[in-house]
């Protein structure tokens, strides 16, 4: 399916998204001068559900992250959270959202206990009720026995624990995270998608993540993928990757141009030259191989065969890799 034709397909759905819908988003497109950054998105998101918005740098999750939470308005298109427009109605919005941005927004000088009172008090909390709110946040972050601590003593973990306190200090029913466990080792990653699964099943909080990582968009209920702004691809994780049909062969070769006509003249498969290498899809790829390689033993130097993964997804879908390499910052104004 190309990405005109989902395009349309979703923006057509919109008509019948889910009544319980905590996000809607209808043909959103934003413009930097010239440069496109979102171009005509559309898509819905039911209560408590993970979505995610993948994409590599670039794709444009950044501005619909920003448009969502109320930071940016759009070119054109609408956006609702919880049938709130993000543009006309932003008070509402900013009230029933909690937003963790991929910079740090905790005071490290300050302790836990402080830094999330001080959140408390931006949003009219105050006295006994902030207090047992602060209390039972830590402790739910698993914090209660660091509150009075300092910030800059905890690991990059703690820290990013005390970032979703704040941001679920409130109790919203939405919660936009935007690349949440950048720079994060491992086990705090696992720990804090343990504890995104808490909130969607205990509170029924709907959660929005952006992220380029692969791994972590295998953990959503749904996500879409971007590219170049537009909207390639949208569904679960294994709806998604049931489309490649088969086994992925991936084919290493000194001239994959060549390789790649004499596949498809000899075999009538489509073999797609990525990068500085081929790569198909077939049933039964284990057998293929055996065929492929007696029959251009010369032009084959390496071979793999793999399930469908997300980023195989995204190659079917934009024809290039998924680049995920670390980029230079850019200005507020160059995110994208």
């Amino acid at each position: 399916m190309t990405a005109s034709s989902l395009q349309s397909r979703t923006a057509a759905s919109e008509d019948l998204a889910r009544p319980n819908s905590a996000i809607r988003v209808s043909g959103i497109t934003h413009r930097y001068g010239d440069r496109v950054a979102l171009n005509n998105v559309s898509f819905d998101v039911p209560t408590a559900e993970i979505f995610g918005l993948l994409g590599p740098n670039g794709s444009g999750k950044t501005s619909l992250f920003r448009i969502l939470s109320t930071l940016m308005l759009p070119t054109s298109g609408t956006a609702t959270i919880l049938d709130a427009d993000v543009v006309n109605a932003s008070n509402a919005v900013r009230r029933n959202i909690g937003v963790v941005f991929q910079a740090q927004s905790v005071d490290i000088k300050l302790s836990a206990s402080e830094n999330l009172h001080h959140q408390g008090h931006l949003y009219g909390l105050r006295g006994r009720a902030l207090d047992a709110r602060v209390t039972e946040m830590l402790e739910r972050v698993g914090l209660a026995d660091r509150a009075n601590e300092r910030v800059e003593t905890f690991s990059g973990g703690m820290q990013r624990r005390v970032e979703l306190a704040k941001g679920l200090l409130h109790r919203p029913s939405v919660l936009l995270l935007d690349e949440p466990t950048t720079g994060l080792d491992p086990g705090a990653r696992r720990d804090v998608w343990n504890y995104l699964n808490i909130l969607r099943h205990s509170e029924a909080v709907t959660i929005l993540v952006t992220t380029h990582l692969m791994e972590e968009a295998e953990k959503c209920d749904r996500l879409v993928i971007l590219n170049e702004g537009n909207l390639v691809a949208l569904g679960t994780p294994t709806e998604l990757k049931s489309e490649i049909g088969g086994d992925v062969i991936v084919l290493e070769s000194l001239d994959p141009a060549a390789l790649a006509a004499g596949i498809s003249n000899r075999f009538g498969l489509k073999a797609l030259v990525v990068g500085d290498k081929v790569r198909l899809e077939i049933k039964n790829g284990h057998r293929f191989v055996t065929d492929v390689v007696e029959a251009f033993s010369g032009a084959v130097t390496s071979v793999s065969v793999s399930k469908p993964s997300l980023e195989d997804v995204f190659i079917a879908r934009t024809g290039h890799r998924f680049w995920t390499e670390p980029q230079p910052a850019k200005s507020e104004k160059g995110k994208h």
